[in-house]
């Protein structure tokens, strides 16, 4: 990790990266300094909130002291990257998740037009759109757990602060604050990854015939790539992208990860033990929620419209059916 040295004429870093060690924030770290970049990777600061709303998460981040030490921290820097967050998609709300997903966006792009960063990138979640057969790069959003509200409310706080901005001077302008919906992400050291490996390489393994669908699962290269690549794009970006998808199937993926053909199960089928599941996981406060939206993507997929990213000619090379093939074989 680059980080600035001591003293008078310090080089400043060009790139700050909050959440910096993570699994995410590590990809992207790795891929600026492959590209010679001067990088800082910096641990975001924990944030709490009962708000419940975007407005009152804004009104709470106007006066949060974190604004101005983070605005001295990115003194000097062009682009900042959010990649801090709570990811833990099958537990249950909590001011620290509310925090760490909706408040803290606010703060940092508070921070950074405090800073005049060039611009400032924001990792989402695809889940704000919950269980859309497409998903998009609309405003539109249909969260359904704990953990893709505050994820939808994150983005909804950027919103509201460039409303708040669009007629002001200074600070961060429009198109330079960017909120990546970041679909399934795979990478070969991931839990959930290894997880799926395993999952693939039983009977267990399945979809829904005839197992063409399309799947949102992707790999940490494409994402790391795709983060960078947009927050250098010399034009305007959309305030919502979408991750691209990198051309898998239902079937392919778990071929890909497991070694072995799934087995196609019918549809009435798997519609019925889904809405069993969510029933009783509603019962328990949505604590299965996320083991069972994963259960539902590896049989039903889900279709992405495209976007601004093959617009602009922003297509990473595809990589998940090599790390998903490489996280088998480290399994073995």
């Amino acid at each position: 990790m680059s980080a600035p040295s001591d003293g008078p004429h310090r080089k400043l870093p060009r790139w700050i990266v909050l959440g910096g060690s993570g699994f995410v924030g590590s990809a992207i770290v790795a891929e600026l300094l492959r590209r010679g970049e001067h990088v800082m990777s910096m641990a975001a600061p924990r944030l709490s909130s009962d708000a419940s709303n975007a407005a009152a998460l804004v009104a709470e981040a106007a006066h949060s002291t974190a604004v101005d030490s983070l605005a001295e921290a990115f003194s000097g820097a062009e682009f900042v990257i959010n990649a801090a967050g709570l990811a833990t998609p099958g537990e249950g709300g909590s001011p620290a998740m509310m925090g760490a997903n909706g408040l803290l966006p606010a703060v940092i792009a508070l921070a950074a037009r405090q800073a005049g960063v060039r611009r400032f990138v924001h990792l989402s979640s695809a889940s704000v759109q919950g269980h859309r057969r497409m998903i998009d790069e609309s405003g539109q959003r249909a969260p359904f757990s704990a953990y893709s509200r505050t994820k939808a409310l994150g983005e909804e706080v950027l919103e509201l602060l460039a409303t708040a901005e669009a007629g002001s001077t200074g600070g961060l302008a429009p198109g330079n604050v960017v909120s990546i919906r970041a679909t399934s992400v795979q990478g070969t050291s991931r839990p959930t990854t290894r997880s799926l490996v395993k999952v693939a390489s039983s009977a267990l393994a399945s979809v829904v015939a005839p197992g063409t669908a399309p799947t949102p699962v992707s790999s940490i290269d494409a994402l790391a790539w795709f983060v960078v690549q947009s927050a250098l794009f010399t034009g305007p970006v959309p305030p919502l992208v979408l991750q691209p998808w990198e051309g898998l199937s239902v079937s392919e993926v778990l071929r890909a990860a497991g070694g072995r053909a799934p087995v196609r199960l019918p549809q009435w089928f798997c519609h019925g033990v889904l809405s069993t599941g969510y029933f009783i996981s509603r019962m328990l406060g949505e604590r299965l929620h996320g083991p069972i939206r994963r259960v539902e993507l590896m049989w039903f997929g889900q279709g992405q419209e495209p976007g601004w990213a093959e617009s602009a000619g922003l297509i990473p090379t595809p990589a998940i059916a090599h790390v998903l093939e490489q996280a088998r074989l480290s399994l073995r």
